[in-house]
């Protein structure tokens, strides 16, 4: 124990610390890390080998993966603009409404020419409905893309 002996003019105080219980803290601590650092070597150590995983021959390689198409539906206020990669086209609107039809049509076109594509991205021009959002939606959804990210943030 420590003693702390402080002089203040008239009285001295005399005040013992009881440092034990804090040494036996910092023991638990140095414990408890020296531990974790064991077992976090251990576990990098078993992910590193090939001891669980399927042993290949190094011969046979896969064909890397074909890389993904962008593919994303623009709902603007003149009307639809499918951007396919590089490549866009416009379906104007008729009769000052949204041309859905067309649009269905063109996107199953997408569809035959890449079948394993399931994702697409739509986007919408701020000053338009959600109703508008909806149903460039429901196309994606009928062309045959389930996977339909919206992006924020207006049309860019």
């Amino acid at each position: 124990m420590a003693q702390i002996e402080e002089n203040t003019g008239e009285r001295s105080i005399n005040a013992d610390v009881n440092i034990v219980p804090f040494i036996d803290l910092m023991s638990v601590c140095i414990i408890f890390l020296l531990l974790t650092a064991v077992w976090t070597q251990v576990s990098m150590i078993q992910i590193g080998s090939s001891v669980y995983g399927k042993r290949t021959d190094p011969g046979q390689l896969d064909p890397p993966p074909r890389p993904e198409i962008s593919f994303r539906v623009e709902v603007l206020p003149a009307g639809y603009v499918v951007r396919l990669g590089r490549n866009a086209f416009q379906i104007p609107k008729v009769n000052d409404e949204f041309d859905q039809k067309t649009l269905i049509d063109e996107l199953k076109k997408i569809k035959e020419k890449y079948p394993d594509k399931n994702d697409a991205m739509i986007a919408v021009s701020e000053e338009l409905n959600y109703e508008d959002l909806i149903n460039g939606m429901d196309s994606l959804l009928i062309a045959g893309f389930p996977e339909v990210a919206i992006q924020t943030g207006g049309v860019k």
